[in-house]
């Protein structure tokens, strides 16, 4: 019989935990924690380097109040709500439309 070397048990060690934690089950809270922690992380982003109010150089921060009405309106009609403004405020159209239609 051949000793296993050190390595080989602590692969098979690592495998069995990992197979201990991660089911096949657990795959579809894995994809909506990864999509929440992605929306998290993009929404941060987008605050640090986009807010108008978010001042990380010194010579912003120096500055008591900003008088950056036009900065601070491009950040907040962004693209998606201009094109939401455009469409109904319905969350589902089809189901509203059969439920709402008289017979």
């Amino acid at each position: 019989m051949q000793p296993t070397s050190n390595k080989a048990r602590q692969g098979r060690r690592s495998l069995f935990l990992m197979g201990r934690w991660v089911k096949p089950e657990v795959y579809p809270l894995m994809a909506a924690m990864t999509f929440v922690t992605s929306l998290c992380a993009f929404q941060l982003t987008r605050n640090v380097f986009l807010n108008p109010d978010v001042r990380i150089d010194k010579a912003r921060r120096g500055m008591g109040v900003l008088e950056n009405k036009e900065e601070g309106e491009k950040y907040a009609e962004h693209g998606l709500r201009k094109f939401l403004r455009t469409r109904r405020p319905e969350i589902m159209p089809t189901i509203n439309k059969f439920f709402s239609q008289d017979e």
